[in-house]
């Protein structure tokens, strides 16, 4: 069939060396696939935030918000008095403060909530990454607290997190649906002054209303870690704790028999550059809904500097790649067949962006080579129709992320206009791929962590 395709007479790149003519018309079929498949997530998510959940009283859960703290002087103080905030019955806050050598444990000590636990974690425990910090915590949490695990949410709060104080009533709704063992909450970014931040805050509400809201019905919305809401029966049910207790193992002329201890659990999260999107897609394994709830957002640090934004997202790339060794756990869940087919091809997403993205680096040699695509004035309506292609979905995304605006169609028109700037910043992080996989095959998977700015008031308007 592809001879015959590239053979025909309306072929736009007919003529050119087998080798590009193949890889454009792959990079042509995924492009398509890809576009379908954002037009359906656009109206699933479309249905899912008009049919969106109930509000539910919160104070029918006991709500546990855990804050790993590593060198976080500038922001934990803020973060924690918003949580104070919150009005539920049954709150707890956990913070962990993991070996900082800062100022974090003298700004903690200045906040006298009743509801704050602070977690000491020292050298050589402490500064072995966000899992461990989390893990620790949870076996804590579970040891120390008389709570009702299928009542108990325990929260995620990045210690630069503002969670919303209504969010507990929105994100309860969720849960009133026993099969529920996760919500994530919609990420904002707060300090959007910035052409750069602005971006990122564009990215996040272009995932939390198109990718996330579009697979609620289905139940396989993604975990983000910050804002992150779990049950904590689910939790448990993946804990990756040894289970299998040992035999007492008798030492002849010993009185007792000498009993082997069991191995500490090793927690639900695991080492993994993105611990969340991992547990979220364990839970979904398990056989646990994950949810994703607009209403109830988390506000967070943007980074205002080209450096520090790339850097973060090859760490998340990374994380990716780490991710789809769970591929092969999803084809034999019980899973929906089409929601399970979905995931995959998600988890896949890197090998289509590769792809996608020589097709661009061909297509650049090629035209500096002299190479052009279109030789007849017939041939310019694929101009349009290959717009449409790749600024399709991207168009679908913005006006996703501004529909929502006090005048939809004022929102639909800013969704317009801003993708076509919002797309050469989507080409400009393609290049962490390339280095994210040259650290995964060079099995590099240490990071430094990235200091935060100082904080500034948060600014909900502009969005």
């Amino acid at each position: 069939m592809v001879p015959q395709l590239i053979a025909a007479e309306w072929f736009p790149f007919r003529g050119l060396d087998p080798f590009f003519q193949t890889l454009f018309l792959v990079t042509f079929l995924i492009v398509a696939a890809m576009l379908i498949w954002t037009t359906v997530l656009f109206f699933r998510g479309w249905r899912s935030d008009r049919r969106a959940t109930e509000e539910a009283d919160p104070d029918d859960f006991e709500w546990i918000f855990m804050v790993p703290a590593l060198n976080e002087e500038v922001t934990i103080r803020d973060s924690v008095s918003r949580l104070e905030e919150i009005e539920v019955a049954r709150k707890r806050i956990v913070v962990i403060n993991d070996g900082s050598d800062d100022g974090t444990a003298e700004a903690l000590a200045t906040l006298t909530s009743p509801d704050l636990f602070v977690i000491e974690r020292q050298a050589p425990n402490a500064r072995q990454g966000k899992a461990a910090a989390l893990n620790y915590a949870f076996g804590e949490v579970v040891d120390r607290f008389d709570s009702d695990p299928e009542k108990t949410i325990i929260c995620i709060v990045d210690a630069d997190g503002r969670i919303s104080a209504d969010s507990p009533q929105f994100i309860a709704g969720h849960f009133q649906d026993p099969e529920v063992g996760g919500v994530q909450s919609l990420v904002r970014i707060y300090n959007r002054h910035q052409l750069l931040t602005w971006f990122q805050d564009l990215e996040f509400s272009i995932y939390g209303y198109l990718f996330q809201a579009g697979r609620n019905k289905w139940g396989t919305a993604g975990m983000g870690g910050n804002g992150q809401y779990n049950r904590m029966s689910a939790l448990l049910s993946i804990d990756d704790q040894i289970t299998d207790e040992a035999d007492p193992a008798v030492v002849e002329g010993d009185p007792e028999p000498e009993v082997s201890m069991t191995p500490p659990s090793l927690g639900p999260w695991r080492d993994r550059l993105t611990e969340d999107q991992d547990l979220g897609l364990r839970l979904i394994v398990a056989g646990w809904k994950c949810h994703h709830e607009n209403r109830a957002t988390v506000s967070q640090q943007g980074l205002p500097g080209v450096r520090k934004l790339l850097r973060q997202r090859t760490r998340w790339s990374q994380g990716n790649l780490q991710a789809m060794g769970l591929i092969d756990d999803l084809a034999t869940s019980k899973l929906f067949l089409p929601a399970r087919i979905e995931q995959i091809i998600y988890l896949l997403m890197p090998i289509w962006q590769t792809i996608v993205g020589t097709a661009l680096v061909a297509s650049i040699y090629l035209w500096l080579s002299g190479v052009r695509f279109f030789v007849s004035a017939d041939e310019w309506w694929w101009m349009y129709f290959l717009y449409i292609l790749g600024f399709g979905g991207i168009v679908l995304g913005c006006i996703a992320a501004r529909i929502r605006d006090r005048n939809p169609v004022i929102g639909v028109i800013k969704g317009i206009l801003s993708a076509q700037i919002y797309a050469f910043y989507a080409w400009m992080l393609w290049p962490v791929l390339m280095r994210s996989t040259f650290r995964q095959l060079a099995n590099r998977e240490t990071w430094a962590k990235t200091s935060r700015e100082q904080i500034e008031e948060p600014s909900e308007s502009g969005s």
